[in-house]
This record gives C-alpha cells, sequence and structure tokens, in this order.
C-alpha cells in the first residue's frame, strides 16, 4: 500500500511548520547568503575586528597628543605610554588595516575638530577636550585608556583566537597604563 500524506493539516502542526520556516528565514537574512564556511566567515569579521581596534587605538593616540599639547610638563611622562599605544596600533594593524597614519612621533600640531563624531558603538577617547589642570588631564587619560580596555575585553567574546590573545594582551596594558595615569609619581605598588 503507498504512503500519502494526510490531506488535513492540524492546527498545531500547521504553525509549527510556520514557525519553522519564519527562523530559517530570519536565519538566512542573518547570514552573509554565501553557504560558506565558519573558517571562511572568521576572516572578515577578523578584519572589520582589526580596522575598530586600529581606529580605537588612533584615537587613543591622538588623544595622548592633545594631552601632551595642551601640558607640555606632562609629555615626558606620557611619552611611554605613548610610545605603547603606538606599538599596539601596529600590532593590531594586519596588512589590509595598516594605520591611517604614522604613529611613532606626537603630532601635537594636528588638532582633534571639537564637533567631530565617532562611529556608533565606539570608544571617543580623542573627541574630548582636555581638561585645563594637569591632574584632570591625566585622569581624563585613564578614563579613556580604562573604556577602551574593557571595551577590547567585552570583543574578545566573539574574536578569532590569535585575534582574542592580542585584544586580551592589549587590553590589559590598557589597564595598567590606565593605573600608572593615575597614581603618585615615585610611588611603588
Amino acid at each position: 500500500m503507498p504512503w500519502t500524506l494526510p490531506l488535513r493539516l492540524s492546527r498545531r502542526s500547521l504553525l509549527a511548520g510556520a514557525a519553522g520556516g519564519a527562523g530559517a528565514a530570519l536565519l538566512t537574512g542573518c547570514s552573509d547568503g554565501g553557504g560558506s564556511s565558519d573558517t571562511d566567515t572568521r576572516v572578515p569579521l577578523e578584519r572589520r575586528m582589526r580596522e575598530t581596534a586600529v581606529r580605537d587605538s588612533e584615537r587613543l593616540l591622538e588623544r595622548y597628543d592633545a594631552t601632551a599639547a595642551a601640558h607640555p610638563a606632562l609629555a615626558a611622562r606620557l611619552a611611554p605610554l605613548r610610545s605603547a599605544v603606538a606599538a599596539h596600533t601596529a600590532a593590531l594593524a594586519s596588512a589590509d588595516t595598516a594605520p591611517r597614519k604614522p604613529s611613532g612621533s606626537p603630532s601635537p600640531t594636528s588638532p582633534v575638530s571639537p564637533g567631530a563624531s565617532a562611529p556608533a558603538g565606539a570608544p571617543a577617547p580623542s573627541r574630548e577636550p582636555v581638561p585645563p589642570k594637569p591632574d584632570e588631564a591625566l585622569t581624563a587619560l585613564a578614563d579613556a585608556e580604562r573604556n577602551l580596555s574593557e571595551a577590547r575585553t567585552i570583543a574578545l567574546a566573539g574574536a578569532p583566537g590569535e585575534l582574542a590573545r592580542l585584544l586580551a594582551s592589549v587590553a590589559a596594558c590598557g589597564a595598567v597604563h590606565a593605573y600608572l595615569l593615575t597614581s603618585p609619581q615615585g610611588d611603588t605598588p
């Protein structure tokens, strides 16, 4: 006897089928549509994450430059930390995400426009004005380091292996920078 489909569907099976179809449509809408493997989809994700990390590091470099320009007496104290941020920028940049501007030396002559805004979701430490008092400027710079460190720690969850390790290292260094910026000079922990 040949098997035949029932002519009448129950309400439950009809709703289950509709829900399954809607779920499949949603999942299809969230993918790139190429049906590629996980390895293929990680490359663009890693590139986007690296570009964001490089852009954020460049903004932090701008913040260091603006602080050193506004408070020349702090320049010597900020130089080693700025140098480390420049090294982080270079390490985060791959061949596809090279830094847009040289990060070897401070450029206090390039002011940051106060009206400019950062892309949504990205930390923008360089868009804030430098406080007039040196202690407040150091605190603001430490806050920028801390915020970026926290953002990078959160980004670890979606980062591919090698980039996740690099982001973790750079985030830890940023947390140390925040501590060093707010600790009294000459005191040892």
